[in-house]
């Protein structure tokens, strides 16, 4: 005969559940636990206990609108005597007199979301209540497990970061909150899953999927921006004016970003660009358990025609010319996660690059990724997701060419330099780590030809044509926004004969992500010799008055240097993005009367006078 207990009431014991699976930090009111590892519930008694051998419990925890076994998005599971590592399985214990432990433990490669979870004695049910089950990094089993505390530490737990910006000359860190813990935004990050135009089309298919972190990241990628009209987070826009929104310069926290889209009803906030995508990117996927990784890559590639040829085009006085939509970007950000790549052979596990950016459709969506970082730096462009797009970004060669008045065009010399100093946050510190080598072979080695060839990327592979003339752009040490200062066009005879040579020195206000502004300064020297071994260097005054309605937020001035042999027409140009600092502000306070003191380049300082302080001295 079925024996029921008299279950009085329960307790999903969410304060303590929550600390074990580190989640406390979304708050105790509910329950938010990590697939892979037991959680607790109290069973109240009003009378009685439980024996083994005289009640059978079982449960079932449901996710998504349809859940089905089939799916697993519905798992029905007895208690047991031992915990089932592999699958959803339950034990019990008595810890006190009246109350029946019951441990929970889901399985390591269950869908994450919102669950319900229903206890069941031979058809008498009763619903338990609801909880949230999340990637779960510490635990072996599942996809996403990080054997390294200090790295849990940073990569899901950290709410506070560095993303890096400025050149790959002069790397600048800024602070970014990321606040994945902030009130709102798991509830956030689970809406971005739920309003997925995947999920809108058939629920039951994406909430199956959700077990796999490389379909959640993949989803990420597609949401974070709003290019596919749909309910995406973030809309892009990458020239002012931007009154109609916030400057992409003015974000410093994901957490404004995901609340406001949150409450809104899912309408995209605007704006951002590549360094706010990834950010917002970062933030959903350490709050869904994914370590999960900023990362900028110096001089990117944007390589629009999947000939991982960069092709630009420029006048007889060395002016951009837009041909094409190919570009190289000062600076581009995106995200690394941390997972197994069950759908690859073997040895494609581990960091996972992607991208929220809108730049080009992967598989008719604006996405990118996730591909393994292995399969960029050998050249594997078969490998699952966008390899050929994110290779280019860090490896593509660059081509310039001058269209004549006629139509013709004649290749330029140039040394480009794409994929430099890829850089992300250290774990522990704020210092700048150098993951370069995780994406590519040291330049002229041996391995980088090898990936060169099975990428088939054959233009790397090609000597450049040495003429004997060289050129290259020097600048002073210290470029301060609202000073004057000069910038060097330094250009070098490498032959044993006299050259003559036409040097044009060019300045235009740009933006990180290479559209260009107005001129900042211009030089043309039609005669300039120089002797065999010989080197001259020929200055170009950038003025503050000539700049300063000219800069974007970016601070940034794109150098050109074009110096054409009279001789043999050969041709050859230097490029160089400068980032201008902003102006230093000093603090000084004195005892008794303090003094502050704002000096913006020497053009003007601002005093205020007060009735406090230390005798301290201090920079901001």
């Amino acid at each position: 005969m079925a024996a029921y207990l008299d279950l009085g009431s329960w307790d999903l014991c969410s304060a303590s559940n929550n600390a074990e699976h580190h989640t406390e930090l979304n708050g105790t009111e509910r329950l938010i636990v990590r697939r892979g590892q037991s959680f607790t519930v109290h069973l109240l008694l009003r009378s009685g206990g439980y024996e083994a051998g005289k009640h059978s419990l079982s449960l079932v925890a449901e996710t998504g609108p349809q859940p089905t076994e089939e799916s697993c998005t519905r798992a029905v599971f007895c208690v047991s005597e031992e915990a089932d590592e592999a699958g959803w399985s339950a034990t019990v214990s008595s810890p006190t007199s009246g109350t029946l432990a019951l441990h929970v433990q889901p399985a390591p490669n269950a869908p994450i979301g919102r669950y319900t979870l229903i206890l069941d004695q031979f058809g008498y049910r009763v619903t338990l209540g609801d909880f949230l089950l999340l990637f779960n990094p510490w635990c072996p089993r599942d996809a996403v497990y990080l054997d390294d505390e200090e790295a849990l530490k940073e990569y899901v737990l950290s709410q506070d970061g560095i993303i890096f910006r400025g050149s790959y000359k002069y790397p600048i860190a800024s602070a970014w909150e990321y606040g994945q813990y902030e009130t709102g935004i798991l509830d956030a990050c689970l809406r971005i899953l739920e309003v997925n135009p995947k999920c809108l089309r058939n629920p039951a298919e994406d909430c199956s999927a959700r077990s796999n972190p490389v379909y959640v990241t993949r989803v990420i990628s597609a949401m974070v921006n709003s290019n596919d009209r749909d309910y995406g987070v973030l809309t892009g826009k990458w020239q002012e004016p931007f009154e109609d929104g916030v400057s992409p310069m003015s974000w410093t926290s994901s957490v404004g970003i995901l609340q406001q889209w949150h409450q809104s009803g899912c309408d995209s906030v605007r704006y951002g660009q590549c360094w706010v995508f990834a950010a917002v990117a970062c933030t959903v996927a350490r709050a869904l358990g994914i370590p999960c990784r900023v990362i900028t890559n110096y001089l990117s590639a944007h390589d629009t025609n999947q000939n991982l040829v960069i092709e630009r085009y420029i006048d007889e006085r060395g002016q951009p010319i837009n041909r094409t939509r190919d570009s190289i970007w000062n600076y581009h950000c995106w995200v690394e996660s941390w997972m197994k790549r069950s759908d690859l052979p073997d040895g494609y596990d581990g960091w996972q690059a992607s991208d929220s950016t809108p730049q080009e459709r992967s598989e008719n969506v604006f996405c990118c990724g996730p591909v393994p970082l292995k399969a960029i730096k050998e050249g594997q462009l078969d490998r699952k997701y966008d390899a050929p797009f994110v290779f280019a970004e860090v490896n593509a060669d660059v081509k310039t060419f001058m269209r004549r008045p006629d139509g013709s065009t004649d290749e330029v010399i140039s040394s480009a330099f794409i994929g430099q100093k890829i850089s992300t946050k250290s774990v522990g510190s704020d210092l700048r780590e150098d993951i370069t080598h995780l994406y590519k072979y040291p330049e002229g080695s041996e391995e980088e030809r090898d990936a060169f060839k099975r990428a088939e990327h054959l233009n790397k592979l090609e000597q450049h044509k040495d003429v004997g003339l060289d050129v290259k752009i020097k600048v002073s040490p210290s470029m301060r926004k609202g000073c004057d200062f000069d910038v060097f066009a330094v250009a070098k005879n490498n032959t044993s004969s006299d050259r003559k040579c036409r040097l044009i020195f060019a300045s235009r206000a740009a933006s990180y992500s290479g559209i260009l502004g107005k001129d900042c300064g211009f030089k043309d020297l039609l005669n300039v010799e120089l002797p065999p071994g010989g080197e001259r260097s020929v200055p170009l005054r950038l003025n503050y008055s000539k700049y300063c309605n000219s800069l974007t937020e970016d601070n940034l001035i794109r150098l050109l240097v074009l110096l054409v042999d009279r001789g043999t027409g050969d041709m050859i140009l230097a490029i160089r993005n400068i980032v201008l600092e902003n102006p230093e502000i000093k603090i000084r306070v004195w005892q008794i009367i303090s003094s502050l003191t704002l000096s913006m380049a020497n053009h003007f300082s601002l005093t205020k006078r007060s009735r406090s302080g230390y005798g301290k001295s201090f920079h901001l």
